[in-house]
């Protein structure tokens, strides 16, 4: 009895065999298939991105009316973003092309027709009386982002609280994600942590579960996520969740993009904090110059994204040559990192002005550079002002001044010799990480080893036994700690017990 063998291929459906016969003959149908549903449309153009046709997809896309159709073919957009990239990468500047006839057909509108003027806004008395609202939670989010890259903080902080006390049923999924994203990092600069990790968690599970865990919007989650992870001083974790974003916009994107380049900074940054102990910044280096290239590529050599991306690079490098035996390597890259700490300081100060949290971490990162260059005078100011703006906008006894602190400090014990002035300090920075971290914080060791030195050098024995033990203390409760969960698993698998309305009552609960 003859047995039928095994196919050696998978035939395609029906539907993938029409669209491949479509394309075969796009060029003499090009403008019959316009008339096709727009997921249809869609697919054909897909086809011609697989079949690297570049060309002629660029002509298509470079349409106003054919690119605004395919964009409402929503559950394709993941696939939109790939066929964009490879237009990029290919050099069409599809963007420009479509600004550019957005404002012409917007230039050619009759405004001054009464008629259609009247309509409006009669439409708009008709929807008032119906109590038709402004998405106003959508609105404060908005501003909630932008005072956040602003830096500032208290106004960003109370922006998003009045977008979730805004958010009802009707506001669409997406919207509910970004508040919730947005309200998270206000929480996180606020030290909020509790409230943050309320917000984010939940934010998390609904992008799993609207979006999946593949879509540009889950890796948009994640760098948020790692970004409260680092605060709360979960930093291993914080580089996996890092990583983890940088592949999906990877998948997403490729690797022309700029929200590729802000993936690779942030693991960069991650890095460079994961391995500050064991002086390993090989793969903090790569990152960081990836993103630097990206960003130079597309943008501006002036543009404000690079500022962030330089001083993550200049910081890596200082590290490294400190740790270099050689002084002709050491001073080059000492020379590199300053030239790129003054580029990123004068790209902030531009966009933000002198008194603003950006511009005074660069000025520390200045007076971290300056004491690796033996410039100790130039370091002492850098820090003072760093302090000063720091202070003055986010409080006395917040982390970024904690940091300053103890880097002034360091200073002083190492390099300057003045010591009563250092132990105030390092005393002052321990207070204000152990109230915000607790006694296992990480960056106490920093701050422990150099009272050691201090009291070593000031003959005060009983005070270096006492801060000796109190190190000993700290290293047995960072063995102690329990180990940390595998996160990736931990989130594909986190599920929120809570509504969304819920989740926003506990929010207000906390306070």
């Amino acid at each position: 009895m003859a047995v039928a063998s095994e196919l050696e291929w998978v035939p395609e459906t029906l539907y993938n065999s029409a669209i491949t016969a479509v394309v075969s003959t796009y060029s003499r149908h090009r403008l019959e298939l316009r008339s096709l549903p727009e997921n249809i449309q869609f697919d054909v153009y897909y086809k011609l991105y697989k079949q690297g046709r570049l060309c002629q997809l660029g002509m298509e896309f470079c349409e106003l009316d054919v690119f605004a159709k395919v964009l409402r073919a929503n559950d394709k957009r993941h696939l939109l973003h790939h066929c964009l990239q490879a237009l990029m990468d290919h050099g069409v500047k599809v963007a420009s092309v479509l600004a550019d006839s957005y404002a012409t057909q917007a230039t050619l509108l009759r405004v001054e027709q009464t008629s259609s003027m009247e309509k409006a806004i009669q439409l708009a008395f008709s929807l008032g009386k119906l109590a038709y609202l402004l998405n106003l939670a959508a609105l404060h989010g908005e501003m909630c982002a932008l005072l956040f890259a602003k830096s500032q903080y208290d106004e960003a902080y109370n922006h998003c609280v009045q977008a979730l006390k805004g958010i009802n049923n009707n506001i669409p999924v997406r919207c509910i994600v970004h508040i919730l994203r947005q309200a998270a990092k206000a929480c996180v600069v606020k030290r909020e942590f509790k409230k943050a990790e309320l917000l984010i968690k939940h934010a998390i599970f609904l992008v799993r579960e609207h979006f999946g865990t593949r879509h540009p919007k889950y890796s948009d989650i994640l760098l948020d996520f790692g970004f409260y992870l680092l605060n709360i001083d979960s930093i291993s974790q914080s580089t996996v969740v890092y990583q983890q974003a940088l592949d999906i916009r990877l998948s997403a994107f490729g690797g022309r993009n700029l929200h590729v380049a802000i993936a690779h900074e942030d693991l960069a940054y991650a890095s460079y904090v994961h391995q500050y102990s064991s002086g390993k910044f090989d793969d903090a280096r790569e990152h960081a110059e990836k993103a630097i290239s990206i960003i130079t590529q597309i943008l501006p050599e002036n543009h404000l994204l690079l500022a962030s991306s330089r001083r993550v690079k200049a910081l890596i490098l200082e590290e490294i040559a400190i740790d270099s035996h050689d002084k002709d390597t050491e001073g080059k890259l000492l020379q590199e990192a300053h030239d790129l700490h003054l580029s990123s300081l004068n790209l902030a100060k531009t966009a933000f002005g002198e008194f603003n949290v950006q511009t005074a971490k660069h000025y520390g990162n200045l007076g971290r550079l300056y004491q690796s260059m033996h410039r100790y005078k130039e370091a002492e100011e850098m820090h003072k002002k760093a302090i000063t703006i720091k202070e003055r906008l986010l409080g006395e006894e917040d982390y970024e001044v904690a940091l300053s602190v103890g880097h002034l400090a360091s200073l002083y014990n190492y390099d300057m010799k003045q010591y009563k002035e250092a132990e105030e300090l390092y005393l002052r920075s321990i207070d204000i990480g152990k109230k915000l971290f607790g006694p296992g914080y990480s960056g106490l060791e920093y701050d422990y080893r150099g009272l050691i030195r201090l009291y070593i050098n000031t003959s005060e024995f009983e005070k270096m036994n006492d801060y000796n033990e109190v190190l000993g203390r700290w290293k047995l409760l960072r063995e102690s700690s329990p180990s940390p969960v595998n996160i990736v698993d931990y989130l594909a698998n986190y599920k929120s017990d809570l509504t969304t309305e819920q989740v926003i009552q506990k929010f207000f609960k906390q306070d």
